[in-house]
């Protein structure tokens, strides 16, 4: 990390486990490195290619933000595997009060005297490793599908059984991959979701203080003056 950089980001390149007809995913972690509250704001030069959750946000001093970058299913490879894609990951300091709901669209504009920091974050396609915690079960169960049906289609003329076992594995693994992603996302908005109602909170008993501070300062006025304005008792 360089000096006085508001935030970090790790890792600092987005690496995709690229198929095709598959969605990939990429999870970030970004560290506000300031005692200041800090907005970021992700951009990207292919909109249409990746879905970002969450694209802005806030992050407290001294806290950080998961952020999950989804590739869409793709039809067909890069060349040479080689992606141009590139992501901006924009930051900039604001109110303690500012609420993440409440970002104005001109935050991350460059005018005035602004201070905007910009992190360019290039994009990696890698191959799966079908070998990897988790997939070695179904994945040993699908090649031997495979391996079964290839010598039972040299003796039949159609697919048997275990061209569908293959498609059932196949579906058994996506759904599984679908279902903990869409776990972690969840668990993602669920903390968002706690970190917005304890500001809330604490901005409600602020204000519900200070009206009673008020208050009692009113009366307390009102009875010294109407001490004060009594006549004298002989």
């Amino acid at each position: 990390m360089t000096d006085g950089q508001l935030i970090s980001v790790h890792p600092e390149e987005l690496t995709f486990q690229f198929e095709l007809e598959k969605q990939s995913y990429c999870d970030l972690k970004v560290v506000n490195n300031s005692e200041h509250h800090v907005a970021f704001k992700v951009k990207t030069t292919s909109p249409r290619k990746y879905f970002v959750r969450p694209n802005t946000g806030i992050i407290q001093p001294w806290d950080s933000c998961a952020i999950t970058v989804t590739l869409q299913a793709q039809r067909e490879y890069p060349p040479d595997m080689q992606c141009k894609d590139k992501f901006l990951l924009q930051s900039i300091k604001v109110a303690p009060t500012l609420d993440v709901d409440e970002i104005p669209p001109e935050t991350f504009n460059k005018d005035g005297d602004k201070i905007i920091e910009e992190r360019k974050l290039r994009v990696v396609y890698a191959t799966p490793a079908h070998s990897a915690h988790g997939n070695s079960e179904i994945d040993s169960l699908i090649s031997s599908s495979m391996l079964r049906s290839s010598k039972h289609s040299s003796e039949v003329s159609t697919h048997g059984s275990g061209y569908d076992e293959v498609q059932m594995l196949q579906r058994v693994k996506e759904e599984r991959d679908l279902i903990v992603q869409q776990t972690k996302q969840l668990q993602q908005e669920l903390e968002t979701l706690k970190r917005r109602r304890n500001r809330r909170v604490d901005a409600g008993f602020s204000l519900t203080f200070t009206a009673f501070v008020a208050l009692i300062g009113i009366m307390v006025g009102f009875i010294l003056n109407l001490t004060l304005s009594s006549p004298p008792t002989e």
